[in-house]
């Protein structure tokens, strides 16, 4: 089996290899480790198929004793040889159910896993192109078609296909001719069921892009909740929703319309008479006996179990598949960053070179074009420009949040794809003006980027980012779980709150990115100190406007329309570069 890997920014640990080549050679990989599952799951459909047999071989037999004999005493052992049978057959049945389900439930949870990991190893590049709705449209209900593809899907076609079998198997031992119905209908069937999975298969694609298109508009309403409500853009928003959802609908009614036009039923009609024909047939020529007509008879309604399922189970299986394509998809999207595990791992010093950089995102025009600068290890660097002018894109790739299109970053004279990622990063804090908390107790926010800190040590790191008075005035103090997003606590609580997690994991490279802008003026002062101490000895970059925190940095670097227009003190700014000069004027 070829297993093929795509770039991952993370490459973590995984205990088994997949194959992702096709989906359904993907879903094949996932169900190799479970072989004994599969074992059990054959083993019960046999054995439940061939003692469904025995019900209408011993019907036969018991009609056959009654016209000969007339003697009702032999009815007693066959009626308990029956029902002795299908307690067995009971239990193998189970055997197998229980087996479809425990496969099912496994592979939902690998699959959940892995895609999991697989998305946690994508670039910013990626998330920032994929839709967050679509993206757990795949996570959830996808992975949730799939487990349903095992069970029922799977379970119904494995044990309908054993079925469909044994007419042709033992229809035969009463009159080789018998077996032409079983023939003729396994052909048929056949043939059918494979046009009708080639009708249904974009027909299912197209339920599972249109439920994900749905999905995606709703998690772009939810979020941007407060925008439409604001806007008052109820009407037009549900509007949209209600085009989504009817497309979705459309889709369903097209597959419901689909599998209705199946002949299934149409070709067990014909199965049942023509059998039924051609064994009055024989009894008429006496090569079959009442009990040899009434047990083939009951052998050819085995065909109904099959005839019934196909239409669910198969739709089931093609939907599954459907479902199985779009998480491939997402798991074997490309991103260009890579861990590089056997990279540099040393302690940074923090000089930072940028030299000839260019970025911009994919099929998106140039964001930054030859920027060229060096900082020195400890100093403090104020980026300043007007908004759009790729500010905030040139720190994002220090960390490698993004990989320049052309051009070198360097950290310590290494270019940073030559580092280690996971010890670059952890050594480089990013604080953005829109703050990201998790829906966890202030204690765990603070600590996310040292878990194992302790509580002398986020208490230490709260009150150097001016946090710690505000969290006591909550009730459960550190321990008060904020809401989702952190959208219980001002713009400025949050803000401390990130600058508290930096200060926790002391980076030896600090970016501030806009992140006293919801900070009132009474704790700027307060702010300002607690920057100016975590500035001391560790190289630190500010995206700021506020003259007040631009004024102490070494290097103040005016950016324009993504180039470099300026560069050196404020007051040498403030009397060379009339780009500087109109920011504050403005």
């Amino acid at each position: 089996m070829t297993t093929i890997t795509s770039p991952a920014e993370f490459t973590l640990h995984r205990e088994n290899k997949y194959d992702y080549s096709t989906a359904i050679r993907w879903i094949l990989s996932h169900v190799k480790p479970y072989t004994w599952i599969v074992i059990m799951i054959f083993i019960g459909a046999i054995g439940n198929a061939v003692l469904a047999v025995v019900v209408p071989v011993l019907t036969g037999d018991a009609f056959d004793s009654i016209r000969d004999t007339l003697d009702t005493s032999v009815l007693l052992p066959l009626a308990l040889t029956i029902g002795i049978s299908q307690i067995i057959r009971g239990v193998l049945q189970l055997g197998r159910n229980f087996g479809a389900e425990l496969m099912a439930q496994k592979m939902e949870r690998d699959i959940r896993d892995e895609l999991y990991l697989s998305l946690l190893g994508k670039s910013m590049t990626f998330h920032n192109l994929q839709p967050v709705g679509d993206t757990m449209a795949r996570a959830t209900n996808d992975v949730r078609e799939v487990n349903y593809m095992f069970s029922p899907g799977v379970n119904l076609v494995v044990g309908s296909f054993m079925f469909i079998l044994m007419p042709l198997f033992f229809g035969p031992t009463y009159h080789w001719s018998l077996v032409l119905t079983p023939l003729i209908f396994i052909i048929v069937y056949f043939v059918a069921l494979a046009r009708y999975l080639k009708n249904l298969a974009p027909v299912t694609d197209e339920v599972r892009a249109t439920f994900g298109t749905m999905n995606t508009h709703l998690s772009e309403s939810l979020d941007g909740v407060e925008i439409m409500k604001g806007a008052a853009q109820e009407d037009s928003e549900v509007e949209r929703f209600v085009i989504n959802a009817k497309r979705v609908r459309d889709a369903f009614v097209q597959q419901g319309e689909l599998e209705a036009r199946y002949i299934a039923m149409l070709l067990l009609g014909l199965a049942y008479a023509g059998g039924l024909v051609h064994a009055l047939l024989l009894y008429r020529q006496n090569l079959l006996s009442v009990g040899d007509v009434v047990a083939y008879f009951g052998m050819l309604q085995l065909l109904q179990f099959p005839t019934f399922t196909s239409t669910f189970a198969y739709s089931q299986i093609s939907t599954g598949i459907s479902s199985a394509r779009r998480i491939l998809e997402l798991i074997k999207r490309e991103t260009h960053l890579d861990q590089n595990a056997s990279g540099v791992t040393s302690q940074i010093r923090g000089d930072i070179e940028f030299r000839n950089v260019s970025f911009s995102y994919p099929n998106g025009e140039a964001i930054l074009k030859d920027v060229s600068f060096k900082v020195k290890s400890g100093q403090t660097v104020a980026l300043v420009g007007q908004t759009g002018a790729g500010k905030t894109s040139l720190v994002k790739l220090i960390n490698r949040t993004y990989d320049v299109s052309a051009g070198q970053v360097l950290v310590d004279g290494v270019d940073v794809r030559e580092w280690n990622l996971a010890s670059l990063r952890e050594q480089i804090s990013i604080i953005e003006q829109d703050i990201f908390l998790f829906s966890r107790t202030l204690s765990d926010n603070i600590a996310f980027g040292k878990p194992n800190a302790t509580k002398d040590e986020v208490m230490s790191a709260s009150i150097a980012a001016q946090a710690h008075d505000f969290i006591l005035d909550f009730d459960q103090t550190y321990g008060t779980v904020v809401g989702e997003r952190g959208v219980t606590l001002s713009g400025g609580q949050r803000q401390r709150i990130a600058l508290a997690r930096a200060f926790l994991t002391d980076p030896r490279v600090l970016v501030l990115d806009d992140s006293t802008s919801a900070i009132d003026s009474a704790t700027e002062d307060k702010i300002q100190r607690a920057i100016s101490n975590a500035a001391r000895g560790r190289t630190t970059f500010i995206i700021t406007h506020r003259l007040s925190q631009i004024r102490w940095a070494d290097l103040i670097i005016v950016i324009r329309k993504g180039q470099i227009v300026a560069s050196g003190s404020h007051d040498q700014l403030m009397e060379t570069s009339e780009a500087y000069s109109r920011i504050f004027r403005e």
